[in-house]
């Protein structure tokens, strides 16, 4: 019985302790000309935990890690955007919709964007600029 108990009062201890720790972080996501990027997700990442948020018409998001906008813990997460695409008109040769990448292929990976947040982040806030996509010349 004892132990049981012990076990329970750990648990306890823990949940309470994971619900505190998270902090709240919201912020915009706008192209180089100050346009919003207005579709995606963003990913924030680290070797054992990853939290997102959707992108919305405006360019804004707010980070949830277990539900939307919950936050996240304290910590230096690398940073990715994923699904910012338009669709086209037509199919590509496998039936899949054709579609065009709106930013840089390089944001598409939280190894290769260069973009981190620390969390608390200033103000609770963390603004992204990205570039456009530029098709390679061939």
């Amino acid at each position: 019985m004892k132990k049981t108990f012990y076990i329970f009062l750990l648990l306890l201890i823990f949940a309470a302790g994971c619900s505190s720790s998270k902090v709240g972080l919201s912020g915009k996501v706008t192209f180089t000309d100050g346009t919003p990027l207005s579709i995606g997700e963003i990913y924030f990442e680290t070797d054992t935990f990853l939290a997102r948020a959707t992108i919305k018409p405006d360019g804004t998001f707010t980070v949830g890690s277990l539900k939307e906008s919950d936050g996240l813990p304290t910590g230096t997460y690398r940073v990715s955007i994923v699904g910012a695409f338009r669709k086209l008109d037509g199919m590509d040769e496998t039936g899949m919709p054709l579609q065009e990448l709106l930013i840089d292929e390089k944001y598409t990976s939280g190894t290769t964007s260069n973009l981190t947040c620390t969390v608390p982040a200033e103000n609770g806030k963390f603004n992204i600029t990205v570039e456009r996509f530029k098709k390679k010349e061939q």
